[in-house]
């Protein structure tokens, strides 16, 4: 890559750059022996020379009446990259943390609950890992589910590997089973209920705040899912699904 794109990533001005390296060549000069050197006009050399002697990049000396500059050794810009990948690294931070949680709020309806639906396998694949990445970054990496029978075999048709990852990234889940079956794994619990359809109904609702999924199979096995985003609906639910699972055997 050249120079001037590497060096523009560190906020430098394509003249900047063109003065640098002047004054890595001349060792140290004058205003007018920089710009000349550069093929910048003193006016603007100038200027920009008194805001690299601020980034700590070049820095002068007094020789008579006038100041001759020197470039820092090119180390420096080392530190420099580092300190804007910290800077970096700090602000997200605070986008993930503050920013973006507030500015959310300024929103309109930003209280109302978020409603996506999803189709397919890919679409379900999308909500599976949904449930994975939001309930990995929860306090408790947990999250509760219902599942009915007859759902089972078509549920992680999209991700055959998702209890693995589950169990990889340490996630429990507490699941109540409509109808009889469904698999023991490490990580799990799983109570059982029954109906009159005897879990016949395709249904899987997994409660993961501030989420709720909700997936069902259409003619022919086709998934589709409703995603509701709203802290206090899966709270609510996770309220009701407590409550239940204290009850059962």
């Amino acid at each position: 890559m050249h120079i001037k794109s590497v060096l523009k990533q560190l906020d430098f001005e394509e003249r900047e750059v063109d003065i640098y390296c002047a004054l890595l060549s001349l060792g140290n000069a004058s205003i007018r022996d920089v710009a000349d050197k550069a093929g910048v006009n003193r006016g603007t050399t100038h200027e920009l020379l008194k805001k690299m002697v601020k980034r700590g990049i070049v820095s002068y000396f007094p020789k008579g009446k006038r100041r001759h500059f020197c470039a820092e050794d090119p180390d420096k810009l080392l530190t420099l990259a580092s300190e804007k990948q910290e800077a970096l690294r700090h602000a997200s931070l605070q986008l993930a943390n503050e920013v973006i949680p507030g500015l959310n709020r300024l929103k309109p309806g930003s209280d109302s609950p978020k409603v996506t639906y999803y189709e397919g396998d890919d679409g379900i694949e999308s909500v599976l890992k949904d449930v994975l990445n939001t309930t990995e970054k929860s306090a408790n990496r947990s999250y509760n589910v219902y599942s009915s029978q007859a759902i089972r075999q078509h549920l992680y048709r999209p991700f055959p590997n998702y209890t693995i990852q589950r169990i990889k990234r340490n996630i429990r889940v507490k699941a109540i089973a409509i109808g009889p079956g469904g698999e023991e794994a490490p990580l799990s619990e799983r109570k059982w209920i029954g109906d009159k359809h005897n879990g016949s109904q395709a249904s899987y609702v997994a409660i993961y705040p501030p989420k709720c999924a909700m997936i069902s199979l259409q003619e022919g096995n086709y998934p589709s899912a409703v995603v509701i985003e709203s802290e206090a609906i899966s709270e609510a639910m996770n309220l009701s699904f407590e409550t239940l699972w204290s009850l059962l055997p």
